[in-house]
């Protein structure tokens, strides 16, 4: 099973760690910092397009998203129950 992120892009459901909302991150100094400090590493990858509303967190990789954290845990949900 795989999750589309957005630009065509997908992962498999299988390396994700968390789903996070990025708005949700400017109450977190902590996970402010986290993200920052992974920009600045090269661990983020965005497929955005520049509108970032969620993350995915893998074991290697973040990946920012223009679809709702919302959207994403339902089609990882919905996906598991065709399974």
């Amino acid at each position: 099973m795989f999750l589309h992120l957005g630009e065509g892009k997908m992962i498999p459901a299988k390396e994700i760690v968390m789903i996070g909302n990025l708005e949700s991150t400017n109450d977190s100094e902590i996970t402010r910092e986290f993200l920052n400090i992974s920009k600045e590493e090269g661990f983020i990858v965005d497929y955005s397009e520049g509108n970032p509303r969620s993350f995915v967190l893998t074991g290697e990789t973040i990946y920012l998203s223009m679809i709702s954290s919302n959207t994403l845990a339902k089609r990882i949900n919905d996906g598991l129950r065709g399974l």
